[in-house]
């Protein structure tokens, strides 16, 4: 009996101590996402364009195109802007993530799931693009503040899927035993 109760206290314990940490990975995204506005302009581009060549030369050798290395250039020149405005969307789709797991943790739902974690990742969209009017050779966008939503939207409805899913399969069990 001593034992059940002391068995009881240590899970509510480290549920009370673990919950608040499970905001650690949105606040390294954060700053992630903070580092990477902090690159001045020149060096944003070229990490970018870097990868639109790594994409064009992958594709290259899957398709067996045997392009030429200008010809590579060229198509990654082509595809430049596309890679940046994706990468806009996957990074705010993790920040959404991993801002809206927590959230879902700690019993919020729904639509608002939706509100809470939306605002505050688009509100960190738009203090992105302001921090970025500081730095040499970028600029703050509105454009780029839309983009990112679609990223946060897709984030968090990845969230409320599969929570919802998590709890009518995975989870069901356990919701059942605290019902008895």
């Amino acid at each position: 009996m001593i034992m059940k109760y002391f068995i009881l206290f240590i899970k509510k314990t480290l549920r009370f101590l673990l919950k608040p940490l499970s905001f650690l990975p949105a606040l390294v995204v954060m700053y992630m996402i903070f580092s990477f506005s902090a690159q001045d302009g020149v060096t944003s581009a070229g990490i970018s364009h870097r990868v639109s060549v790594w994409i064009v030369k992958m594709a290259n050798g899957i398709l067996d195109k045997n392009l030429t290395a200008d010809q590579i250039l060229i198509y990654a020149d082509q595809i430049h802007y596309y890679v940046r405005k994706l990468g806009h969307i996957t990074e705010y789709f993790i920040l959404a993530v991993t801002v809206a797991f927590p959230l879902y943790v700690y019993r919020i739902r729904g639509i608002g799931l939706m509100l809470l974690a939306g605002i505050f990742c688009v509100a960190f969209a738009g203090l992105d693009e302001y921090h970025q009017s500081f730095v040499v050779g970028r600029g703050p966008s509105a454009r780029d503040v839309a983009i990112d939503s679609i990223g946060i939207f897709f984030g968090i409805l990845f969230v409320r899927i599969t929570g919802f899913i998590g709890r009518k399969t995975i989870f069901a069990p356990l919701s059942l035993s605290k019902k008895r």
